[in-house]
């Protein structure tokens, strides 16, 4: 009766029109800008018109709020143990960009119990009516907590640079996922390109190997320069995009949003048919 009531809420969903695109941003390790990426990105969908949210996955050590200069009194786990409402647990920065703390305490979807998980299902019903992307800014590393999130999502944005260790790390993280779900459609970034290199050699590296070793077909988003601009906005608390929309780096990011949107997603994924199944199988079968 359960799976029935969910499966015409979904269909309920899907006849109002598209749902949001949720997509995790992850990196192989951390110390690549992931974060940074993050709330830079979703200031570029938003100059382009479209409605996003982050939540912020790294549990324990999140930095989305520090990176925006915000204090956020409620987190995730405060609306998932049914303290505090939805709307109380969104956080408005300046721009019209919208978060949810992570929150400490989460450990992994499958220790949560069915009335948090109900509520993360109601969640999300409601904010992929709300909202055109969903982003997950998950913690580094593949921890259980983000190997379960990032099963669900539609589409993976990998953050990497052009050291050697860090593509090497990236491509291990890639490779963990496909293992989990060879379907998973995968975006690369190349962060923290130095002066005179054009990042190319280094992502066009992680697409060969995940061609060869993988078997699997991979986009190159673009690439993000070093910048004196990215260091003054966190010492700002804010998104270089913002303070310096003409910087070298502003730019770069803009074109990465152009090429990510200029990407036809997948059918299932446009009418975002696939997260919330996916989220309640993985729960459905740690319970099992």
């Amino acid at each position: 009766m359960r799976d029935q009531a969910e499966s015409l809420r979904l269909k309920m969903l899907k006849a109002q029109g598209e749902l949001s695109r949720s997509i995790a941003i992850v990196s192989g390790k951390g110390g690549v800008g992931k974060s940074n990426f993050s709330t830079n990105f979703a200031h570029a969908l938003l100059a382009k018109g479209k409605k996003v949210l982050i939540i912020d996955m790294d549990i324990g050590m999140g930095n989305i709020h520090i990176l925006l200069g915000l204090a956020p009194r409620y987190s995730l786990k405060d609306y998932l143990v049914g303290t505090e409402a939805l709307s109380q647990v969104i956080n408005e920065a300046s721009g019209g960009l919208h978060f949810i703390a992570g929150g400490s305490g989460l450990d992994t979807v499958m220790e949560w119990s069915p009335s948090m998980f109900d509520r993360l299902i109601q969640a999300f019903e409601q904010l992929q009516k709300d909202y055109d992307f969903i982003l997950f800014d998950m913690g580094a590393g593949a921890t259980q907590t983000a190997i379960e999130i990032v099963i669900a999502v539609d589409e993976i944005i990998v953050i990497s640079t052009t050291e050697p260790t860090s593509i090497t790390d990236a491509y291990s993280m890639m490779k963990f996922i496909c293992l989990q779900d060879p379907e998973k459609t995968f975006h690369i970034v190349s962060n923290r390109v130095s002066k005179g290199d054009d990042g190319k050699d280094a992502v066009a590296r992680l697409q060969f190997a995940a061609r060869k070793f993988l078997d699997k077909e991979t986009e190159i988003l673009g690439f993000l320069p070093e910048d004196p601009a990215v260091h003054q906005a966190v010492l700002a608390q804010k998104p270089f995009l913002q303070l310096y929309p003409n910087a070298p780096i502003s730019k770069r990011m803009m074109a990465i949003a152009d090429v990510f949107l200029g990407i036809e997603p997948k059918k299932d994924i446009r009418k975002g048919e696939r997260f919330l199944g996916k989220l309640r199988s993985i729960f459905t079968k740690g319970r099992g």
